[in-house]
């Protein structure tokens, strides 16, 4: 089980906490300070899709030129977008028993571990 994200992020705060809080100590890949690439990326992406893993809801996005917004109009786009500003990945990501789960909601996290 690990935990991806960047620490100053609320949802990844409010996620370290509650896992915390229950009893899960999960190591945390900080996506600013350790990178992620874009195997890890795709590997993702499989399983949520990659228009859902790509955050186009927050700071970093909105502050996009509209060519760098097209040219993440495809899964390929998106990865290399993803890679080179890693804050526009959705986060946290989860990864738990060889899944990956997007987001924090207590509800989602409870379902998960039975909580």
């Amino acid at each position: 089980m690990k935990l991806y994200g960047i620490p100053n992020c609320t949802t990844v705060k409010k996620a370290r906490a509650w896992l915390a809080e229950n009893g899960h100590d999960v190591p945390f890949h900080d996506f600013k300070k350790l990178g992620i690439d874009a195997a890890w990326l795709r590997q993702v992406s499989r399983q949520t899709g990659w228009q859902a893993l790509l955050n186009t809801r927050g700071t970093t996005w909105r502050k996009l030129s509209d060519a760098e917004k097209a040219a993440a109009g495809d899964e390929a786009g998106a990865i290399a977008l993803m890679v080179a500003q890693p804050s526009v990945i959705k986060r946290p990501v989860l990864e738990r028993d060889g899944r990956y789960h997007l987001g924090f909601a207590e509800e989602q996290y409870q379902a998960l571990f039975g909580a």
